[in-house]
């Protein structure tokens, strides 16, 4: 018995993927609580109890159910059968027979059930704002990785349209919940920290080209694309784009917010310098500079929740 619950913990953990969650939705929620605590009046009880909600819901949907999810899917196409497996590749609990797809697959559909119910619970019970953002949760989950949409495996899509609107609506909701109205600061947050999500996301991708590529379907993720219609180079094509994105928000920011302009900007231009440097055939390079951007992320959705 103690094997058992030490097995299961150790596939939860695995699934977590923390280091993942902390540097793009623990890293928004903060950004958006963080002057909160510093510049407004509000209860911290309120914010207290806001924060651990948005914590708890963050790991839920985006470190259990999206990478339970995104792990029977790849595994079923063969991706991370062929992944390098470093940071990218999946959590690995089914290639190491921690779990087998089936179980982790009946896992999946009793929380997406389970999530469900809620989301009707909370609509009962007129919490409506609470089930918007769960059911933006659940859309991302599941709209980048089922099947028939499987937007992961389609060029931009899968950012744009199940990551993307995830991340930004998290980073809203610390500010939506607690205020009786959007500040400008809150919303510039949440939009700069999630193009910086979909931004890395973009050099997570690139360890796993060749394996993406070898996949049935093939995941032909914004960096398969790249490669398939430019070359290999190009394979670092999207994570620019999405950067430069996020760098144009500083001209948003503008002098009102001078220091965080500053900042942004200041960091942006270090992860260009990592990504021009990068090797992209060497996957091991590659993942210690995502490190690096990922960190580099969790500074700056401090930074702009510092000088709002």
């Amino acid at each position: 018995m103690y094997n058992q619950a030490l097995s299961k913990l150790k596939v939860g953990w695995l699934l977590l993927r923390s280091i993942a969650v902390i540097s793009s939705s623990v890293a928004t929620i903060i950004s958006t609580i963080l002057p909160l605590f510093l510049y407004y009046t509000t209860s911290i009880d309120t914010l207290i109890s806001t924060f651990l909600l948005l914590i708890l819901g963050a790991f839920l949907i985006h470190g259990v159910l999206t990478h339970i999810l995104n792990d029977y899917i790849d595994h079923e196409s063969g991706t991370d059968l062929h992944s390098p497996a470093i940071l990218s590749g999946g959590s690995r609990v089914i290639q190491t027979g921690l779990i087998s797809s089936e179980t982790l697959w009946k896992l999946g559909k009793w929380i997406i059930l389970i999530l469900s119910m809620i989301v009707v619970a909370f609509i009962i019970f007129d919490y409506y704002k609470l089930a918007i953002l769960l059911s933006i949760g659940l859309w991302g989950a599941i709209s980048y990785s089922l099947p028939p949409l499987r937007l992961s495996y389609r060029p931009f899509l899968g950012e744009w349209l199940s990551t993307f609107p995830s991340v930004l609506y998290l980073g809203l909701a610390g500010a939506w919940l607690t205020l009786d109205h959007m500040p400008e600061w809150a919303l510039q947050n949440a939009v700069i920290n999630a193009l910086f999500c979909i931004s890395w996301v973009m050099i997570h991708h690139i360890p796993d080209l060749n394996a993406d590529r070898q996949a049935s379907p093939t995941k032909q993720t914004s960096v398969v694309w790249a490669t398939e219609k430019f070359g290999i180079a190009y394979s670092r094509l999207p994570a620019l784009l999405y950067f430069g994105l996020t760098g144009l928000c500083a001209i948003w920011l503008g002098f009102d917010r001078l220091w965080a302009m500053i900042g942004l900007v200041s960091i942006l231009l270090t992860v260009l310098f990592l990504i021009a440097k990068m090797q992209v055939n060497d996957a091991h390079q590659v993942s210690i500079y995502e490190k690096i951007i990922l960190i580099l992320a969790m500074v700056n959705a401090v930074w702009l929740g510092i000088f709002i």
